[in-house]
């Protein structure tokens, strides 16, 4: 075969290289990385900014707090094999003990069990697509027994800023929002129209009610086989609008039993490994809900456990 250039083919061709090495150094080192950089561990959390976390301030007219997290105990239903309990001890007090001429006593407690149960936070190194997590991180390079060397919950900062709560139960004009119910960018527009809030921005806190919460000391099989929850045009839509957190009243955050098409657990996936954006479980909205907070300061501190993947939390809201 014999292949011509024309003097102007070849003139163009050190230009269509460059054109395509430019865009191919556009490209993002991984489906994972983030927009913050190569070493960033917090995802969207950079967008809470000290002018966010001031503005935020300022949707405190009434002084009420609202603790969001649950009881934590053995008897939460929890994603199998997730299991809880509390052991209370009185060391070097046998036999009715004391310590000292003021005969001082004291209790001590042991937990024993997953962290993943009750009201918790999913950091960035929970979930990831093929062993690759939240930016570009390969879990032979980071993941390790004694915890996570990288993308621990010890990152996350004290955060203070925008909550947004949907009513999704009051959207779909339900006491509890059936298992299966998919809130994608049309419900969450809706309820959002339905409620008055005119945007979701950069930063926020995204909180979804449906009611599902009110299962858990009624019907605890069913609270766990599956709930109503977003899916993954939502979680899409909602990352491309810069949230920092979405948390929501029940145990997986996504719509369980999952969308038709839709990988396992492709919500945590999109939300935690492709754009930073941590998940909160199990939250307590029913007060909230009941006093139409749909914007508040929300806050929340971490606990600092090095290494830890996830972490118990109760976040507070302040209207």
């Amino acid at each position: 075969m014999t292949i011509l250039f024309t003097f102007r083919s070849i003139a163009t061709i050190p230009i269509a290289f460059m054109l395509i090495t430019v865009a191919y150094s556009q490209q993002k080192p991984c489906a994972t990385s983030s927009r913050f950089g190569p070493t960033d561990q917090i995802g969207n959390v950079n967008y809470i900014t000290p002018e966010k976390t001031l503005a935020a301030t300022k949707l405190v007219t009434k002084g009420k707090a609202y603790r969001l997290g649950i009881e934590t105990n053995k008897d939460i239903p929890a994603f199998p094999p997730r299991t809880f309990s509390v052991t209370v001890l009185q060391p070097n007090q046998a036999a009715g003990t004391t310590l000292g001429p003021t005969r001082t006593t004291y209790n001590d407690d042991i937990i024993m069990g997953w962290v993943g149960v009750g009201t918790g936070i999913d950091g960035l190194g929970h979930v990831g697509i093929d062993n690759i997590y939240f930016n570009c991180n390969k879990a032979a390079d980071f993941v390790a027994p004694d915890g996570l060397k990288r993308l621990g919950v010890e990152n996350i900062p004290a955060i203070a800023t925008r909550g947004v709560l949907l009513d999704m139960a009051g959207y779909f004009k339900s006491d509890i929002v059936k298992e299966g119910t998919a809130f994608n960018r049309a419900e969450i527009e809706g309820a959002m129209k339905r409620q008055g809030i005119r945007q979701i921005e950069k930063g926020d806190v995204v909180l979804l009610y449906t009611g599902w919460l009110k299962l858990m000391g009624k019907d605890p099989r069913r609270y766990e086989k599956g709930n109503p929850g977003l899916g993954l045009e939502g979680a899409r839509y909602l990352a491309s609008l810069g949230v920092a957190i979405v948390g929501a009243d029940n145990e997986n955050l996504e719509v369980v039993p999952f969308a038709k098409g839709a990988g396992m657990f492709e919500v945590h996936q999109i939300l935690l490994a492709q754009n930073g954006v941590y998940i909160i479980e199990n939250l307590n909205l029913e007060e909230m809900v009941r006093d139409q907070a749909w914007e508040s300061l929300f806050t929340l501190g971490p606990p600092r456990i090095t290494g830890g993947v996830q972490a118990i939390v109760n976040p507070i809201a302040i209207r």
